[in-house]
Parts: C-alpha cells; sequence; structure tokens
C-alpha cells in the first residue's frame, strides 16, 4: 500500500519566504536569486548615465577655457572626453537592458509560477472561499505591477543616486565651499518622503482592494453572460459593474490627488533652493568671493538644478515603489495562506483496492450552526456501486467531497484500504480517482488534449478505444478527428458530447474510484440515454460513489444509501429499501412524479 516519500517539487527562489508584514524585505528576497545579473546591470548603468554629472563639469572647462584664453589642448581634451561619453552610451545602454531584463523576467516567471504552484496547494476550501478573477488578478495584476515598479524604481533610483554621487563628489573636488548647501537638499527630502509615506501606502491598499473587486466582478459577469441574457437582465448586472467602477474612480482619483500634491510639493521647495543657489553663486562670483570662476558658476547652476531634479525623481519614486510593495502584499496573502492540502511526509500510495470506511464520521463546516454530517457509520466495498440520495442540503455533496479527500472528517475516520484517509499522499490516491460531474469541464484545445488530461503519452489506440466506450466516437469523427479544436469551455459541443468526453477521460485513467455527480442531470432523454450506456462500462468493476435524481440511475446501483439533515437514514438495495417504505420510498415517489 504505501512506500518511501519523494520531496515535493521546491517552490522558485524566493517565493517561501514572502511576508505579508514586511513587503520590503519580501521584495528584497524575490530578486536574492538575481544578484549578479542586478550588479552587472548597475554597472553598466552606471557607465551610460555618467554623461548627466560629468558633462557639467567639461562644460565649464571649455567656458573657464574661452574665458582665460587656455591653450588649445584644453578644448581639444575636453572635447574628446565628450564624444567618448556619448559614444559609451550605446554599448552601456545594450548591456544594462540586456542584463536587468533577465534579471526582472526571472523573477516574473518565479513570482507567477510561486503563486500557481501555491494555488494547486491550497485547499478547495479556499477557493470555495475566495473569488477566482480576485486570484487572477494577483497572477496577472500583481505581478506585472511588480515587475513595472521594479523596472521604474531601478530606472529612477539609479539615476538619481549615480547622478547625486557624482554631483556631489565633482563639486567637493571643484568648489567644496558650496557642498554643504548642496547637502541640505538630502535631508529636506527625507522629512517630505517620511511625512507623505504612510497616507499614500494606505490609499494604495484602498485602491487595489476595489480593483480587485472588480475583476471578481468582472469575471463573474462573464461566467452569467448567458443566464443574464436569458432573463434580460443585463440593465441589472451593468449597475453593479457601474457601483464598482465607481468606487474604483473614486479611490483612484483620490491617490492620483494625493501624488499630485506630493510631486508639487517637492518640486516648489527645490525650485526655491535651486534660484537661490545660483543668485548667491552669481553674487560671489562677482565680488571674487573664493575665487568663483565663470565655469565654476555655471557649474554650480547646473548640479543643482541637477540635483534637485535627482532629489525629486527619488520622491516621484515612492508612490511607485508603494504601489510595488502594496503588490507584493497582495502576492503574499495567497503564498501565505496556512489553508493548506499538505501531502509532504505522508505515505506514498501504490495500490487503490477501494475499500471505503466511515467510522462515525461527522463533518461541521467553519461557522456552520450544524453539521453537514452526523455521525456517519457505513461501509463501501471494492467495485460496488452506491447511490446517494436525499433532499438537497442532505449532505450528498459532502460525503463526495470527503470521499475525494476535498475534505476531512471534523470527527471521525474515512478508512481506504484499512488506513485513514488523512494519513495519505492525496495526489497519488488521486491519480487512482476520476470525477465526472454535472457539468464537464473542458478546456480550450483539442479532443485528444481534453481526454488525455494528465497522460500526454497515451497512444492514439488507447483513445480511441475510451471514445468508443464512452458513445463519443462518432461525434468526435464529424467534429474533425481526435485534434478538432472543442472551443473556450467545450463551446462547440452539446451539454451530452461534453459529458461523454468526461466520461472518456475518466476511463482512459483506468481508475479504481469513481465519483458521479449527478451526471445525466442536465441532459435531454436521447443524450442521457447514451451517456447511461457509457456509464455502465465505466462503473464495471470500480468502487463508484453516484450521486443522482434520476430512477434510472438509482436502480442500477448495488446499494443506496439516504441522506436527511446530514444524518444517514436508510441504506440498501432498490427492491429492500421500496420493500422498507421508508424516507427512500417517499424521494422515489416525488422524483417519478
Amino acid at each position: 500500500m504505501t512506500r518511501p516519500v519523494v520531496p515535493p517539487a521546491r517552490p522558485p527562489a524566493g517565493m517561501a519566504r514572502i511576508e505579508r508584514d514586511h513587503p520590503v524585505r519580501s521584495a528584497l528576497r524575490l530578486y536574492a536569486g538575481q544578484r549578479r545579473r542586478i550588479a552587472l546591470a548597475a554597472l553598466a548603468f552606471t557607465a551610460k548615465h555618467s554623461p548627466v554629472w560629468v558633462m557639467p563639469l567639461l562644460t565649464a572647462n571649455v567656458i573657464d577655457a574661452v574665458v582665460q584664453r587656455s591653450p588649445t589642448r584644453v578644448l581639444v581634451v575636453n572635447a574628446v572626453a565628450m564624444v567618448a561619453l556619448v559614444v559609451l552610451n550605446l554599448p552601456m545602454t545594450w548591456a544594462y537592458a540586456r542584463w536587468f531584463s533577465l534579471a526582472v523576467r526571472s523573477v516574473e516567471a518565479d513570482c507567477r509560477m510561486g503563486l500557481c504552484q501555491r494555488l494547486q496547494e491550497l485547499s478547495i476550501g479556499y477557493h470555495r472561499r475566495t473569488s477566482a478573477g480576485v486570484l487572477q488578478a494577483k497572477v496577472i495584476r500583481d505581478v506585472e505591477n511588480i515587475v513595472e515598479t521594479s523596472r521604474q524604481v531601478f530606472d529612477s533610483g539609479m539615476a538619481a543616486v549615480t547622478t547625486l554621487l557624482g554631483a556631489l563628489v565633482l563639486t567637493a573636488i571643484r568648489v567644496p565651499q558650496f557642498l554643504p548647501v548642496f547637502l541640505l537638499v538630502v535631508p529636506a527630502a527625507a522629512l517630505v518622503v517620511r511625512a507623505m509615506r504612510r497616507r499614500m501606502t494606505h490609499r494604495n491598499q484602498l485602491f487595489r482592494r476595489e480593483i480587485e473587486q472588480l475583476s471578481a466582478r468582472v469575471s463573474e459577469m462573464t461566467h452569467l453572460i448567458p443566464v443574464t441574457r436569458a432573463h434580460a437582465t443585463e440593465s441589472d448586472e451593468l449597475a453593479r459593474i457601474d457601483s464598482s467602477l465607481g468606487r474604483v474612480r473614486t479611490q483612484g482619483t483620490q491617490l492620483d490627488v494625493l501624488n499630485g500634491g506630493f510631486n508639487a510639493l517637492a518640486w516648489m521647495l527645490f525650485q526655491l533652493l535651486s534660484v537661490g543657489c545660483l543668485v548667491t553663486a552669481a553674487a560671489m562670483a562677482r565680488a571674487g568671493t573664493f575665487d568663483l570662476t565663470v565655469g565654476d558658476v555655471v557649474l554650480l547652476s547646473t548640479y543643482f538644478l541637477t540635483l534637485t531634479g535627482a532629489v525629486s525623481m527619488l520622491l516621484n519614486v515612492a508612490p511607485v515603489a508603494t504601489r510595488g510593495l502594496e503588490s507584493v502584499r497582495s502576492m503574499a496573502e495567497v503564498l501565505a495562506e496556512p489553508d493548506l492540502e499538505l501531502n509532504a511526509g505522508k505515505r506514498r500510495v501504490t495500490r487503490v483496492e477501494g475499500a471505503f470506511r466511515f467510522e462515525h464520521v461527522t463533518l461541521t463546516y467553519p461557522d456552520a450552526p450544524t453539521p453537514a454530517l452526523s455521525d456517519i457509520d457505513l461501509v463501501v466495498e471494492p467495485g460496488e456501486t452506491l447511490a446517494l440520495v436525499g433532499p438537497s442540503g442532505s449532505g450528498k455533496s459532502s460525503l463526495l467531497n470527503l470521499a475525494i479527500g476535498f475534505l476531512h472528517p471534523t470527527h471521525g475516520r474515512l478508512l481506504l484500504d484499512g488506513e485513514d484517509l488523512q494519513d495519505l499522499d492525496l495526489r497519488d490516491y488521486r491519480r487512482r480517482l476520476a470525477v465526472v460531474p454535472q457539468e464537464s469541464l473542458l478546456f480550450e484545445g483539442s479532443v485528444r488534449d481534453n481526454v488525455t488530461y494528465g497522460q500526454p503519452h497515451l497512444d492514439d489506440r488507447a483513445l480511441q478505444s475510451a471514445l468508443e466506450d464512452a458513445n463519443a466516437w462518432d461525434f468526435v469523427q464529424e467534429l474533425g478527428g481526435v485534434d478538432a479544436p472543442v472551443g473556450e469551455r467545450g463551446g462547440r459541443l452539446s451539454g451530452g458530447q461534453k459529458q461523454r468526453l468526461a466520461i472518456a477521460r475518466a476511463l482512459i485513467r483506468d481508475p479504481r474510484v469513481l465519483v458521479l455527480d449527478e451526471p445525466t442531470a442536465a441532459l435531454d432523454p436521447r443524450s442521457e440515454a447514451m451517456v447511461q450506456e457509457a456509464l455502465a462500462r465505466l462503473v464495471r468493476g470500480r468502487t463508484t460513489f453516484v450521486v443522482a435524481h434520476r430512477l434510472s440511475t438509482i436502480r442500477g446501483a448495488d446499494r443506496i444509501a439516504v441522506l436527511q439533515n446530514g444524518h444517514l437514514v436508510e441504506v440498501g438495495s432498490h427492491d429492500e429499501l421500496m420493500a422498507r417504505g421508508g424516507a427512500y420510498v417517499e424521494l422515489s415517489t416525488l422524483a417519478a412524479g
């Protein structure tokens, strides 16, 4: 039954240490594996950006050479240096773009893979609580936002930092008396950033939540279009979307106004300081103070404008970084979610006979006032077909979810071949299980892709055999063969055709356990007959749990379990239960009527 555990695949680098409460630390961890590429990109950026802070010095040298009538050699040397800086920009820009793109795109792929891997590990309960649209927004929008933020922060941050350092160093060498004045810029910038950051973080959180809700609403709207159109409720659905759009507009406007005021305050502060520097330097040069030359005045004026621009750039990075960090928090909501289906370290399953034993099983959903299932004692033998019947809300779907392993008993035990299902690696077990739901889930692709899902190595003979047994071969040939597309969500197929492909998918897996959740409920009589014939082949020799309301499906079961309000009230064959004249007879009468 069991064999040694094989360690699960490792998550992409940095994904396992993402923390919602520490977005900065988490963002740095995302790039931990890209240090070499980031370092090379930083060196290339410094070289390509050097003209911004070296050119003013060379320009000052040329002006002083003209004013002071210096030798021609001075002009030539400075001119050659200018040309070299300009020409160097091209190869350095290429190197920067290549190394930084490799780093960012690698992190982007790791983030999306890490999120998708986590989504596969999270419990079915989590997925039922969380909108698919919200999760899609995290995988697509939040990761894209992190990537774009990384680009903007690195570009603007590197430009500002290299400009600040270069200008300050050259100022300290050429006109050290003005260095203290320049150093006032950085503390002033830090104070502004500190004062505004908290409010910007809060606004970004509110905006992000509204975007997620809008994404969930749009996803829901697209799924409900057939229902909406059928009931002529388009205006109601649009009103719901309009309400979400209004909240997004309000939060987005408030965020934009806050960012605009932040940028305007910073610009005003530094422009005033720049004017003061220019007037002060000109007055000192005119008075002969510190032996300032005309070139020094030009240098100081240019550098102060450059420095204020660099600091303003750093300030502009703050709201951009805040948005990116909010996306890191959003991503961490999934990566740090503890509601996982844990299989690592559990016993591996090599063989399934299909014997189930429910021992005093009780299941209570979180926050539910009463149990969904109460004290269920039930034995299902290998190869037996058990039909579950009962009114809506009686616990049929809950029992199916226990059998699949989506849920675990709150009290009691569910044994598979004598072993507690909670102690087994459910991934192994489910490779020997197949589910045919009421509405078959098909993805955009070919018939072959859908039927052999998870088993692409199967040959055409096995595929054709499964399609024939599922009564699907004829219509597949009419579609154009096994490589014909089925359309998005099987849009080219009827309900009965979808179900027969789902049965073929189950047959080709050769499962030991089957779960059939009202597989013929939505079909017309002709389609139902073909599906029933295919199901008869499918269940042969396999342990089968089937939920059905139609008597034609129920009668074919070996035994029937009747559920009411979460309690198992009757178990037996159709004839036995009819002879008892109990709850099953009442349900049969309702179904026949």
